[in-house]
């Protein structure tokens, strides 16, 4: 099966053969807090072109911030309860915040996705040696 884009970003796989692990853990995990590996296990990616090479990410957390916030009012609107400031406002804060540490991993994801290009021959290679 071949993992799509989509699937590669939201489950934080490597950008290049899409199936090793982007992070060291569970970004919910407090010790290694979205901590990015060095390398892909599986297709030996070096996952940082430079020093503080993710700090760009930052940009994107925010645009995947306002999103959430977005689909959150608009999932109380539907709901009948989008009329209430407060009532927005208490739901996309304890959205954002339980979000929070999935917020910044993806969001590191992304950046590195920018930067990282698929490549069909090094996924097949990776896949067929897991295989043996």
């Amino acid at each position: 099966m071949k993992k799509s884009a989509i699937y590669s970003l939201l489950f934080l796989k490597c950008p290049r053969c899409r199936q090793g692990e982007f992070l060291e853990s569970n970004p919910y995990k407090i010790s290694n807090y979205n901590k990015v590996r060095e390398h892909c296990p599986k297709c030996n990616l070096k996952y940082s072109i430079e020093p503080s090479f993710y700090y760009g990410s930052m940009y994107v957390s925010y645009a995947v911030g306002v999103a959430i916030a977005v689909a959150i009012y608009v999932l109380l609107w539907l709901a009948g309860y989008g009329s209430s400031p407060l009532i927005a406002f208490i739901a996309i804060l304890v959205g954002l915040v339980l979000l929070f540490p999935y917020i910044g991993a993806v969001s590191k994801s992304i950046w590195a996705h920018f930067f990282f290009k698929y490549d069909r021959q090094i996924a097949k290679q990776v896949k067929n040696d897991s295989r043996t």
